[in-house]
């Protein structure tokens, strides 16, 4: 890590040069000088934590055409519903959605290609040993961010995926490294009773109540001073959306207070997501954003798709 000071996180890895949470985007990431990068887990049908942003397979692979007939009700490719032999056997690729007449189009269209590369996708297990690899070639102490998603469904389909995610960590000897490590989820409940399980740091992830997050966690009433109170009883830190922490008011621009509240009960505050081709409305560029999350709003940390962007805009500061 590089020090003292507000913390860079790679989201997905480098996710705005290479598709997500591939080895190479974390590799690239890991060379851009992030301090920590981040890994969303989910779990195999036979119980691996694999690293995907999603439950669902279809957004970032080729599941359609390789297992066409083995979507859900819904329509959608559950990554619970296929082994990691069978998950071994995709190919990973940028985020993309299908258009009303089944065309698939990239979801950012100035980022790597859709058709091109030899993707996969990795192991919880095995990001981090190219993690724990580089650092030691590269002679850096970068840190890992983990997202256990769904705990809650997970849960309805029977696995535990926050006791999956401990055993790894212990497996590989970041289970009892606090300084290396932060565990997020948006589901309060687990991170509850992740506190009597784990040394690591906790990190409330906070979304939009119109999200319909597993659990169905009330994040409006989460963001009053009472809810921060209550967040800071279990966690070291909390993750909001952007605009929660930055958004127009009558004047313009405005810093909410929700990083004030936070910092009366020395919490940490680790905004997502800094997109430079997806900006808040009334940003000109991604600068602008650093210099309203960073120096006005004074967070401690921010997630970003372009680590190379938020390394530079820290290192120039004073």
């Amino acid at each position: 890590m590089s020090g003292a000071g507000p913390i860079v996180i790679a989201h997905r890895g480098a996710s705005g040069y290479l598709p997500e949470h591939t080895l190479e985007a974390k590799a690239m990431a890991h060379a851009m000088g992030a301090d920590f990068i981040e890994q969303d887990v989910v779990l195999t049908r036979d119980g691996i934590p694999i690293v995907l942003h999603d439950i669902h397979l279809d957004s970032t692979t080729d599941v359609e055409h390789r297992f066409g007939g083995r979507c859900r009700e819904d329509g959608r490719f559950y990554a619970l519903d296929f082994t990691l032999a069978e998950i071994r056997q995709l190919r990973l690729h940028e985020r993309s959605y299908k258009d009303e007449r089944g065309r698939e189009h990239a979801y950012f269209p100035t980022r790597f290609p859709l058709g091109q590369g030899e993707f996969s996708l990795p192991t919880l297990e095995e990001e981090i040993q190219l993690l724990a690899g580089l650092d030691r070639s590269r002679g850096t102490r970068t840190g890992l961010y983990v997202e256990i998603k769904a705990p809650r469904w997970h849960a309805a389909q029977g696995m535990d995926i926050a006791t999956a995610v401990l055993e790894v960590l212990q497996r590989t000897g970041y289970g009892d490294r606090p300084e290396r490590v932060f565990l997020q989820c948006f589901d309060d409940q687990t991170l509850i009773a992740l506190k009597s399980r784990t040394p690591l740091p906790l990190i409330q992830l906070i979304g939009d109540n119109a999200w319909g997050e597993d659990g169905g966690v009330d994040y409006d009433a989460m963001r009053t001073p009472e809810g921060i109170a209550r967040v800071a009883s279990y966690a070291q830190g909390i993750g909001p959306w952007i605009p929660q922490v930055v958004h127009q008011g009558q004047s313009g621009l405005e810093v909410t207070d929700l990083t004030r509240q936070a910092k009366r009960h020395q919490i940490l505050v680790h905004p997502y997501t800094l997109r430079k081709d997806q900006l808040p409305e009334g940003i000109e560029d991604p600068d602008q954003l650093h210099q309203l999350l960073f120096d006005q709003a004074g967070v401690d940390g921010l997630f970003t798709d372009f680590p190379d962007i938020t390394r530079r805009y820290l290192d120039s500061r004073p």
